[in-house]
């Protein structure tokens, strides 16, 4: 639906009703730089975004509206697609409650269809809470694996970007020991044609990946552990013969700095806290999440719904502000590869 005329449409779901997402959700639309490369819109409910207003201490114009297409797209209005489906005198701040974990899957299942139907072209979210999820009887753990099961998607591909470095990752939500056993050759390879693939979508067309070592050292030939023999650098080397520029194992110790100084366009971390610790600790707040592999683009913030400072207005919205502005970044490239 993007016209080069026109702004991208990035929807952003508010998250859990308990939650800082809300609250981060309408400081970031009063950031003046989201609104020179998006048209940014609210999926959640009135009376929550009220309340977070008030929380913020904002005087924001909430504009209730139908489509994306009826918005006004000024900093000092926030347009909403307004869900009835929560009432808010019963949501209790900073507490695991079945009716918020209900509610911010609905404001997802809402945002979903308006991408699949062409009237967003991304989408950007604000953090739930696994605990509300679950006792509101949601079949899924986590934003990624309802999007998935929304659209279908097998195994969708989860990329980080902060300060211009990308990290993907080749397991994610994994106890250590099944993290490391999934890391065969067959995997590796197929993670890397991937990663490859997601290069394209986000309009990527010369780059370098990095493969991250598993073990200290990766691995020392042997002497602290065989997987890189026996799986990655197989992997790297088939790779390699099939045209793709990839280079490893190369040191988790060192890897994500190269990539970070420019030497990598993005690296492929073996298991969740071996990438989540290099991205947060070089900007915890504008380390951004992005899931790919789905019909359309949706980024997101890269931390929970600090239910300890939620309904106190001090919540930070750069991740959240960082979140839209990527979406809008990348709308169009990814648009445009996912017909190719």
């Amino acid at each position: 639906m993007l016209k080069a005329m026109n702004k991208p449409l990035i929807g952003i779901t508010i998250g859990d009703a308990a939650g800082i997402g809300p609250e981060i959700a309408v400081k970031s639309l009063r950031d003046i730089s989201i609104y020179r490369t998006a048209r940014p819109l609210l999926i959640g409910n009135r009376a929550i975004v009220e309340r977070a207003l008030g929380f913020c201490k904002l005087g924001s114009e909430v504009n209730e509206i139908n489509s994306p297409d009826e918005g006004i797209y000024s900093k000092d209005v926030i347009n909403l697609i307004n869900i009835e489906n929560i009432d808010v005198n019963g949501v209790k701040t900073g507490k695991v409650q079945a009716s918020c974990g209900k509610a911010a899957f609905e404001y997802i299942k809402e945002g979903t269809l308006l991408a699949l139907k062409g009237e967003l072209d991304a989408i950007a979210t604000a953090p739930i809470n696994k605990e509300s999820l679950k006792d509101a009887g949601v079949p899924f753990i986590g934003h990624t694996e309802i999007l998935a099961g929304l659209t279908g998607t097998d195994d969708p591909l989860t990329m980080f970007e902060v300060k211009g470095m990308r990290v993907f990752f080749l397991t994610r939500h994994l106890s250590l020991i099944d993290a490391i056993a999934s890391v065969t050759e067959e995997r590796v390879l197929e993670y890397i044609k991937r990663c490859v693939e997601a290069f394209k979508w986000l309009g990527v067309h010369e780059y370098i990946l990095a493969v991250a070592g598993l073990n200290p050292h990766s691995g020392e030939n042997g002497l602290f552990g065989d997987e890189e023999l026996r799986y990655i650098i197989p992997a790297v080397r088939k790779a390699i013969r099939m045209g793709y520029n990839v280079e490893g194992p190369i040191g988790a110790d060192s890897v994500f700095y190269l990539a970070l100084k420019g030497a990598y366009s993005g690296v492929l971390s073996l298991y969740h806290d071996q990438g989540h610790i290099a991205a947060k600790t070089v900007d915890f707040e504008r380390a951004i999440s992005i899931t790919l592999g789905l019909p359309f683009l949706r980024t997101s913030v890269d931390h929970g719904t600090a239910f300890d400072i939620a309904g106190s207005g001090k919540a930070g919205e750069v991740s959240m502000t960082e979140a839209v502005k990527a979406a809008a970044k990348y709308a169009l490239y990814y648009q445009a590869g996912q017909k190719v």
